[in-house]
């Protein structure tokens, strides 16, 4: 019987597609979820930050604090799925070249 092989091409294109979709694909599930649950989260962070910005700039009577919070969490968010979505493709890449 033939071992599965993934391609490590499908798996890179996937993971861009939608991070942790590449993890999944060569079978390592926990990571795959992990990574589209952080993920998940990190577009959390930057709604709850675009909307404490919104609200800022809406209501001029709000502090500056709100403001700035608002900044730190969207700026925290893209970030954070940026650096999500490199390690995504290229573990994803990665992994399946070594099988």
């Amino acid at each position: 019987m033939t071992e599965y092989k993934p391609n490590p091409g499908v798996a890179a294109v996937l993971s861009f597609i939608f991070t942790g979709l590449g993890q999944l694909y060569n079978g390592q599930i926990k990571k795959g979820l992990w990574i589209i649950f952080l993920s998940a989260l990190s577009i959390i962070l930057i709604i709850f930050g675009a909307i404490f910005i919104w609200q800022t700039m809406v209501n001029f009577s709000l502090s500056i604090g709100l403001l700035v919070f608002g900044a730190f969490l969207f700026l925290v968010g893209i970030v954070l799925i940026c650096v999500l979505g490199a390690y995504s493709i290229s573990d994803a890449y990665n992994y399946a070249q070594r099988r």
